[in-house]
């Protein structure tokens, strides 16, 4: 405990600064005028809102930490961090898409790009002008990435790549993807590489679209490799760094599942607040039973915690510090109080919750990935043993 006191910089300062609080309004603006209207629509027909997600781009939020030379909007984890919250209390679909784009695909080339790769990759994708999609996942390598599958085979100049990923945010409308690939024998140290692919190359295709239990806005779909030739100036970095490189990647993309969880658990939270307020009972509101109010308490005590674990990685992450117990920590824990969150919500709103047409039964929905994406809480827990046990 000691240990972990040292390493906790003092005296955090959690407060939203003048940018996070014009992030704040601006999206709660967008969403009132333009989100709330489609959410239902976007989640029932899992179409993915190509026309919706340039529009982020319009506003800055698809290159969020990427510096101004490369057309980001050159903010820090803070701000982003609080764009995921808002966008995931108005859809969580549409905040994971943001999330993805943001901390994997965009976020793997920002930190392991060259030169000339940033410049020609980071801008369209800032911007919204290009989507961003990041590969790791194979059909039967989730966690156990050191023995993938797909693999890139060195000739010449260029490497041959076969195989597919799975479960790929933009795997469909992706305008380029960074894949993790095997460059070296199965089971062994520094056997992956990262490439930088785009649509349209010979041999590289979208497969099957999956039919999801929530998260519906968000597009995921396989990637299929079928002798893709892929020039060597297309690797991120020296080969057999790609399981390093994809690491570390994950410290950022969990503090943005962090984030998304948060939203959605205030959103809940907050749904299932304003209903306890306005439902009445035996002649008076339903938070005035004692039921209802501890559940409100349990699910605010808890969403607090995860903001203080999610705005601490943030700012360990801003600072350069390690970050890799404290993501998995915020990750662990917020994803876990979102699905808490929306239980406890549907269940406030009794049978009204299981309906529709009420915000509740979607937030119950979408809470489930965040246990699993970029992570299991499993996998989290194995991370944070390993940290503290080192």
């Amino acid at each position: 405990m000691d240990q972990i006191l040292q390493d906790t910089p003092p005296q955090l300062d959690f407060r939203l600064n003048e940018n996070q609080q014009m992030i704040a309004d601006m999206i709660r603006r967008f969403g009132e005028d333009k989100l709330k209207a489609v959410v239902s629509h976007y989640d029932e027909t899992q179409e993915f809102p190509i026309e919706i997600f340039k529009e982020l781009g319009e506003m800055g939020l698809l290159g969020v930490t990427v510096p101004e030379e490369y057309g980001g909007a050159g903010f820090g984890y803070m701000e982003y961090v609080t764009a995921i919250v808002e966008l995931g209390k108005i859809c969580g679909g549409i905040g994971l898409s943001m999330a993805a784009h943001n901390s994997l695909c965009t976020g793997h080339i920002l930190k392991f790009g060259n030169e000339a790769q940033k410049e020609h990759y980071l801008p369209k994708l800032a911007t919204g002008e290009w989507i961003g999609a990041w590969g790791l996942t194979e059909p039967n390598t989730g966690s156990d990435a050191g023995n993938m599958k797909t693999v890139a085979v060195k000739d010449g100049d260029y490497y041959v790549i076969n195989g597919a990923k799975n479960f790929i945010t933009h795997g469909i409308s992706g305008n380029v993807a960074v894949v993790v690939l095997r460059t070296g024998e199965p089971n062994t140290r520094n056997n992956s590489s990262a490439f930088i692919l785009e649509k349209g190359m010979q041999g590289f295709r979208s497969g099957k679209k999956e039919n999801k239990l929530g998260m519906r806005a968000s597009e995921t779909a396989e990637l299929i490799f079928e002798d893709c030739r892929v020039h060597k100036s297309q690797m991120l970095g020296k080969e057999g760094e790609g399981f390093k490189q994809a690491m570390k990647v994950l410290d950022g993309g969990r503090i943005s599942i962090a984030a998304l969880s948060l939203g959605i658990a205030k959103g809940a939270y907050e749904a299932a607040l304003q209903y306890a307020q306005e439902r009445e009972q035996f002649g008076k509101p339903i938070y005035e039973f004692q039921a209802i109010a501890f559940k409100l308490a349990d699910m605010y005590t808890r969403i607090v915690a995860g903001e203080l674990l999610t705005f601490q990685a943030a700012d360990l992450i801003n600072k350069g510090l390690p970050v890799t117990q404290a993501s998995a920590m915020a990750k662990y824990h917020t994803s876990e109080t979102a699905v808490y969150a929306a239980n406890e919500a549907v269940q406030i709103f009794g049978g009204y919750g299981y309906i529709k047409e009420f915000p509740v039964e979607k937030y119950y929905r979408d809470a489930k990935l965040c246990t699993i994406g970029e992570g299991t809480s499993e996998i989290q827990k194995l991370v944070i043993a390993r940290s503290i046990l080192a």
